[in-house]
């Protein structure tokens, strides 16, 4: 049981950190904390990715006459790696325009706080 606890540690981490991402977002009531929250899912969900598509082993997927094309298991394939760089990116914009929204919000409300906000919204 231990071995399997430590032989996926990484996963149990983005267990939790998906967990922290989720209170965040589903209790509590500021703006901001949701939104650090969202991206903390976020970021937990692109480890994951990440993580799951490594090897111990592996090697860039660069023909390698030692290595040679008949043992293909041996490359890392890069797709899962190139996609969640795209992930990373569009989560920036989107964290951007999000704290944008948020600075016009309180500006025009003068909170933050999801309840007094939909209060003043009336």
């Amino acid at each position: 049981m231990i071995e399997f606890l430590a032989g996926h540690f990484t996963y149990w981490i983005i267990i939790v950190l998906m967990m922290i991402g989720l209170y965040g977002m589903l209790m509590k009531d500021n703006l901001v904390k949701k939104l650090i929250g969202m991206t903390i899912l976020q970021t937990s969900v692109i480890i994951f990715y990440v993580a799951s598509a490594s090897k111990w082993s592996g090697t860039v997927p660069v023909i390698d006459p030692a290595i040679g094309p008949a043992q293909s298991a041996a490359y890392i394939n890069p797709l899962p790696h190139t996609l969640m760089l795209t992930a990373i990116v569009g989560g920036g914009a989107t964290t951007g325009v999000a704290f944008a929204l948020m600075i016009i919000i309180h500006r025009r409300y003068k909170t933050l706080d999801e309840p007094q906000l939909l209060e003043r919204m009336k």
